[in-house]
């Protein structure tokens, strides 16, 4: 006779099944809608052309996505680069170092960042990023700018995502076995001898997952991005050349545009492209994950 712990226990593992199979599903749904809504401008240019060209004419049936994901590029790209360090070494210093008042102190403060609606970042960027880029830091490099930049976007962004990731790294490295690092320190190794060869070495994939959630959160970001990045359409050049990433152009045009044909079915279509981009952005670190553990493994 099947025990009740047996029922329970299949009951849950069925139920588990059933959710993991409806958010694939929910992906996938997505995915699809999107790309029916996208097919009328898929039909009057190739999926290429829409791409590659920067030609963005809604008037004319001009749709060339290219500078747009060029920003967006840009914008996370220089975000990543100044969270992803700052974020470790402060996830390692308050996991490793920091003692119980300090905790005490920082934690709820990394909270408080998190819980900040993205609109403030904008205006903070408006009213102090810009400002410092546009007297200061162009200047200094000899360059003339307005400040509203993709510089000022990765900025604003870069602080944005911190929150995310601290978090999930703070968590990683407190998941990380005491006893390793007694058994390093047993063996004559530093603590930070210790924290570089095994609390970073064991906890390589939640660092990696961390931020690869920092950096999907980053692509979607819109409001504060769309504040600070002047929002112009070109190719960004230099740091300090505005730009226009996927979300601002969406979150700025659907609503007016909606009467120019095609316009609508080419907002759809590059909320596809972006969504493409944090898919195959998250595959790519997925694969780059399992070599780096069996790298680790050897």
């Amino acid at each position: 006779m099947i025990s009740a712990k047996v029922v329970k226990d299949k009951i849950a593992n069925r139920l588990m099944l059933f959710i993991s199979i409806l958010l694939a599903l929910l992906l996938l749904l997505i995915t699809t809608n999107l790309l029916l809504k996208s097919l009328p401008v898929l039909k009057e240019n190739s999926f290429w052309n829409l791409i590659t060209s920067t030609e963005w004419q809604p008037m004319k049936g001009k749709f060339g996505m290219l500078s747009f994901i060029a920003g967006t590029l840009w914008v996370t790209v220089i975000s990543v680069i100044i969270a992803v360090p700052t974020c470790l070494l402060a996830s390692i210093y308050l996991s490793e170092y920091a003692k119980g008042r300090i905790l005490n102190f920082i934690n709820p403060l990394i909270d408080i960042l998190a819980g900040i609606p993205s609109v403030v970042f904008g205006v903070w960027g408006v009213i102090f990023i810009v400002p410092i880029i546009r007297n200061y830091i162009a200047p200094f490099f000899g360059i003339s700018s307005t400040g509203y930049s993709v510089l000022a976007g990765g900025l604003v962004l870069g602080i944005m995502i911190v929150p995310v990731i601290m978090h999930v790294l703070t968590e990683v490295f407190k998941s990380v076995p005491q006893e390793l690092r007694e058994a390093s320190l047993s063996l004559g190794a530093t603590k930070w001898e210790t924290i570089k060869l095994v609390v970073l070495k064991k906890a390589m994939s939640g660092i990696i997952a961390a931020i690869v959630l920092g950096i999907s959160r980053a692509f979607g970001e819109t409001m504060a991005v769309l504040m600070v990045v002047g929002n112009v359409v070109k190719i960004p050049h230099s740091l300090f050349d505005a730009g226009y990433p996927l979300p601002a152009l969406i979150a700025n045009n659907y609503g007016e545009m909606l009467s120019i044909p095609s316009c609508e079915s080419a907002l759809i279509f590059s909320a596809l492209i972006l969504l493409i981009i944090v898919i195959l952005f998250n595959i790519l670190s997925r694969l780059a994950l399992i070599r780096i553990e069996k790298m680790v493994g050897t």
